[in-house]
C-alpha cells in the first residue's frame, strides 16, 4: 500500500509545481464527473419521485436537490401527527458498512421534528454540521438545538444543551440530550463555522481536527453519522469523501486503482450532486494527499499509526499553510507546496452599511484577453436557475477609510420570528431572514470614482433632534456643495 500512497502524493506534488496544469486537471476531471453523473442516473435507474410529491415539495430546501428513491431515508411514524415517511436525506455507504453516513439537508422550520425523528429512529450518536445558521444574509439551516443550559421542545422531542465548547476558532462542540417519551439519549453535535458557502476553507486543518473529534465520539458504534450542510450535497459530500478514505487507510485497502474520480462518482450514485463544485473537488485532493503524507511519515519514523489518520487534530492557532507534500525527509523549507486550494467565493471584508446600491451605468467591456472577474462555478443544477445579468443595481465601494470590525460572537443567531414547527417552541433571538449581502467583485480589477461625496469622520452630534446628523452614530455621507445657487428671478417677482 505504501507504493500507492507515495504515487498519489507525488502526483499531487507535481501538479502543485504548476498551478495552471493542476487547475486544468481538476477542471477536466470534474467535468467528467458531471457527465458521468447524468449517465449514471439512467444506468442505475435512479429516480426522485418521493421528493416531488405535492405534500413533500415544501419539505425540500432546494427544489432541484432531491434524494434518490433507491437510497433515501424512510421515517417510521411516531405520533398520529407525524406519520409521513419523507425527509430529504440519503444513506451513504462507507468503507466498512452499507449505512455509514446519512447525508441530509439543513432542517427547515417545518422539518425540525422530522430531523429529530430520524436521529431517534437510527440511534444517531454524532451529528456533523458544516455550515452556519445564516450565511451571506440568507438562512442556511434552522436552529434545531437549544441554547446552552436550556431546553427546547420540538413536537414530541425535548432537546437540552448541557455543554458547549470551542476547541479552536473554527469548531463548536455541543453535548445534547434528546428525550422522547421517558427515554433520554446523548448526542454529540459538531459544527464547523469557517467553510464559506460554495467555496472552500483556506486550510484543511480545522476540518481534519473536527473529524478526529467525531471519530473519538463515534468509537466502534455502527450507527450512522449524520452529516449536513445547507443542501446536503456539496460540503456534505466532501466530509463523506475524506472520512471514507480514512476508513480505507485504516483497513489498508488503498490499491493501485484508487482515485478521487471514482470515489466521488460512488458518492453521487447515492446522494445527488455530492461534492458540488470544482473547488470542492480539488479540496478533496488536497486533504487526501495530507492524510497519505501522514501515513508515509509515520512509516518512515517507525511509529505506530493511530486509530485515526486525520492530521493536526487540534491546532492551537491556524496557519497559512501546513502539511507540505514535498519529498519525505527533506527540510520543510525546501519542500514544494501542496495543491493549493483556491477560494471560489471569498467573503468581502466590508461592513453591511459600507455597501450601497446605485443605478448601473453603461461601462466599456473589458478586452477578451482580460481574466474573468468572477470564478465560474460548474453546478449540476446550473441550467435550472436563470439569473438576470442586466440587473438594475450594482455595488459601489466606498472611499478608503479605517474599517472597524464587529467583534466575533460565539452565540448562534436564532430566528424566533416563527415557530420551529407545529407543536414546537423554539429559542428566541434576532431574525435576519431576508437580508442578502451584495456580491463584491474583485477590487483589484476595477476602480471606483466617487468624487461627488465626502465623508465626515467626526460629525458634530446634535442631540436636540433624533434625526440630526450623527445623533445615532451612523456614518454621514454628505453631498458636496456645488457652489452658491440663487433662486430663479421669477420667484422674487411681486404678484399682481
Amino acid at each position: 500500500m505504501e507504493t500507492h500512497l507515495l504515487r498519489f502524493v507525488e502526483r499531487v506534488r507535481c501538479l502543485s509545481d504548476s498551478d495552471s496544469r493542476g487547475d486544468q486537471l481538476i477542471s477536466s476531471e470534474f467535468n467528467l464527473v458531471r457527465q458521468k453523473s447524468v449517465l449514471m442516473k439512467d444506468d442505475y435507474g435512479l429516480t426522485t419521485e418521493a421528493g416531488g410529491i405535492k405534500e413533500n415539495v415544501k419539505k425540500n430546501r432546494y427544489r432541484d436537490i432531491l434524494p434518490y428513491d433507491q437510497t433515501r431515508v424512510c421515517l417510521t411514524p411516531t405520533t398520529s401527527e407525524y406519520e409521513s415517511d419523507y425527509i430529504n436525506a440519503s444513506f451513504i455507504k462507507g468503507a466498512t458498512g452499507s449505512r455509514t453516513y446519512i447525508a441530509t439537508q439543513g432542517p427547515l422550520n417545518n422539518t425540525v421534528v422530522d430531523f429529530w425523528r430520524m436521529i431517534w429512529q437510527h440511534n444517531v450518536k454524532v451529528i456533523v454540521m458544516v455550515c452556519r445558521e445564516i450565511e451571506m444574509g440568507k438562512k442556511k439551516c434552522e436552529v434545531y438545538w437549544a441554547p446552552t443550559t436550556e431546553t427546547t421542545t420540538f413536537g414530541p422531542f425535548t432537546i437540552s444543551t448541557f455543554k458547549e465548547s470551542r476547541p479552536n476558532e473554527e469548531i463548536v462542540v455541543r453535548t445534547l440530550a434528546l428525550k422522547y417519551c421517558d427515554e433520554t439519549r446523548k448526542v454529540s453535535h459538531f459544527q464547523y463555522t469557517s467553510w464559506p458557502d460554495r467555496g472552500i476553507p483556506n486550510i484543511p486543518d480545522g476540518i481534519l481536527g473536527m473529524m478526529e473529534l467525531t471519530r473519538q465520539k463515534q468509537s466502534n458504534q455502527t450507527d450512522p453519522i449524520v452529516i449536513h450542510c445547507s443542501a446536503g450535497c456539496g460540503r456534505t459530500g466532501v466530509i463523506c469523501a475524506i472520512d471514507y478514505v480514512n476508513d480505507l487507510l485504516l483497513a489498508q485497502q488503498i490499491n493501485k486503482d484508487f482515485n478521487i474520480l471514482d470515489l466521488v462518482l460512488e458518492l453521487r450514485r447515492q446522494r445527488p450532486s455530492a461534492v458540488q463544485t470544482k473547488e470542492q473537488y480539488g479540496f478533496v485532493y488536497h486533504m487526501v494527499a495530507q492524510m497519505f503524507q501522514k501515513v508515509l511519515q509515520s512509516q518512515q519514523n517507525h511509529t505506530k499509526t493511530s486509530d485515526s489518520l486525520y492530521i493536526n487534530a487540534l491546532p492551537s492557532k491556524p496557519t497559512l499553510k501546513s502539511g507540505s507534500l514535498g519529498s519525505i525527509g527533506t527540510p520543510r523549507k525546501t519542500r514544494n507546496p501542496l495543491l493549493r486550494p483556491q477560494l471560489s467565493n471569498p467573503l468581502p471584508q466590508t461592513r453591511m452599511n459600507d455597501t450601497y446600491a446605485v443605478v448601473s451605468k453603461p461601462k466599456l467591456q473589458p478586452p477578451a484577453s482580460s481574466p474573468p472577474l468572477f470564478t465560474v462555478h460548474h453546478y449540476d443544477n446550473a441550467n435550472l436557475e436563470k439569473t438576470n445579468n442586466n440587473a438594475l443595481y450594482s455595488t459601489v465601494k466606498p472611499k478608503n477609510r479605517p474599517v472597524s470590525f464587529m467583534p466575533h460572537t460565539t452565540t448562534p443567531v436564532y430566528d424566533g420570528a416563527t415557530a420551529n414547527q407545529t407543536g414546537g417552541v423554539g429559542p428566541k433571538g434576532t431574525a435576519l431572514e431576508g437580508y442578502e449581502i451584495l456580491p463584491v467583485e474583485n477590487p483589484a480589477s476595477q476602480s471606483f470614482i466617487d468624487d461627488d461625496y465626502e465623508y465626515v469622520s467626526n460629525p458634530v452630534k446634535d442631540t436636540s433632534s433624533p434625526f440630526a446628523p450623527g445623533s445615532l452614530g451612523f456614518n454621514c455621507r454628505v453631498k458636496k456643495p456645488k457652489g452658491p445657487r440663487d433662486p430663479p428671478t421669477e420667484w422674487s417677482r411681486t404678484e399682481r
